[in-house]
């Protein structure tokens, strides 16, 4: 008998032991606190944006030509009118300077027939007064007042030729500023076109050709990004934004709603976007942005710089959370949302403060109803 006991004890130990030793290891469930924070309800492009200079222009000039002189090189920082190219030109030249004479010629001629015109008029006046006094013919005053009055037409008609002669300056000096490229605005020299002895050609309509020089801002940007079409009807101008770009990853560069597109784009029928424009805030340390660099935009819908949160990725099913009971048991807790972004979601009822839930749910066997170890 007491050796059966005996037996039995040893069994009973073994299947202890070897249940010990083949149930597998409880899953290990990280903690995080329940506390308080900003969170934003917010709205990202769908597609990486672009960093924009505020203002660029690719120049061209409206006539063909050969290149007679560049006066800048790629790179080169250019003030507002400051001349750029310039073509072959002489004719043009030489047109101007015949207006030139023509204009001085039709002056001369003015002055000389308008001094002959106020000393007819002066002749016909004092042969006027001769007549009242019976001193001179009324033939002889009637010539005199006849041919004052052709002296002051040939006068207004030299004053016309005059104008006309200034006109034909303006319309030459018009012609040969078509032959020179200048500068619309401060900015720096982004490419150049064409060589000295090289034909320049205006970009005709609706065929693209390389512009003579790109020209753009490199001290003022702003961004553009594609939004949803669902999105979109959220956003105002004067919106808050967060910008991000993968040339600076460490940095967020704030900035706001500027324009937002009138019309949807739908290159791609499944996806149809708005472009949506921010301008970047002033900034002592920003850093040198060159024009075509990506950029995330993160447009601030709401925000509450004091709100209980937890991480959004935390939660299951987008109301539940889960937590540990004193049985070291998973359970489901159900929470009501308010605010939310990819990164926190304002919790509004179902936790408290300092509670603490499970921060790692992607690891297997971490679910609902399963035993736990907590990490300490």
């Amino acid at each position: 008998m007491k050796k059966r006991l005996i037996v039995a004890v040893v069994i009973v130990v073994l299947v202890g032991l070897i249940y010990l030793l083949s149930r597998p290891d409880l899953p290990v469930v990280k903690l995080v606190k329940v506390s308080s924070g900003v969170v934003e309800q917010t709205v990202s492009n769908t597609r990486a944006g672009t960093v924009n200079a505020c203002l660029r222009s690719k120049l061209s000039l409206p006539i063909g030509g050969q290149i007679a002189e560049l006066y800048v090189r790629e790179g080169d920082q250019v003030e507002e009118g400051q001349l750029l190219m310039s073509l072959w030109n002489n004719d043009r030249r030489a047109q101007v300077e015949q207006a030139k004479a023509q204009l001085q010629s039709a002056n001369k001629e003015h002055q000389s027939i308008c001094i002959a015109s106020s000393s007819d008029a002066r002749e016909a006046n004092r042969l006027s007064r001769l007549l009242k006094q019976k001193l001179v013919s009324a033939e002889r005053a009637d010539m005199a007042v006849a041919k004052s009055q052709s002296s002051e037409a040939a006068c207004a008609a030299a004053d016309a030729r005059k104008t006309q002669a200034l006109a034909s300056l303006k319309l030459a000096e018009a012609i040969l500023a078509q032959t020179y490229l200048n500068a619309p605005f401060a900015g720096r020299v982004a490419e150049v076109t064409g060589e000295v002895g090289e034909f320049s050609t205006p970009s005709p309509p609706g065929v693209p050709t390389p512009p003579a020089i790109d020209l753009l801002t490199d001290n003022c940007h702003y961004i553009s990004a594609p939004i949803d079409e669902v999105d979109a009807s959220d956003i105002a101008v004067g919106m808050p934004v967060r910008v991000t770009m993968d040339s600076f990853r460490e940095r967020n560069f704030p900035a706001t709603i500027r324009r937002i597109s009138t019309y949807v784009l739908d290159f791609e029928k499944q996806a149809r976007t708005v472009e949506v424009e921010a301008d970047l805030l002033p900034d002592a340390d920003m850093p040198r942005l060159l024009a075509g660099y990506s950029a995330d935009m993160e447009v601030i819908l709401q925000a509450k710089s004091s709100a209980l949160r937890v991480p959004t990725e935390l939660i299951v099913d987008e109301k539940f959370v889960l937590v540990v009971d004193a049985d070291n048991l998973v359970q489901q807790r159900e929470i009501e949302i308010g605010l939310a972004n990819w990164h926190y979601s304002e919790v509004l009822s179902g936790l408290e403060d300092g509670d603490f839930i499970v921060g790692n749910i992607g690891v297997k066997g971490i679910s609902a109803g399963a035993e736990v170890v907590v990490a300490q």
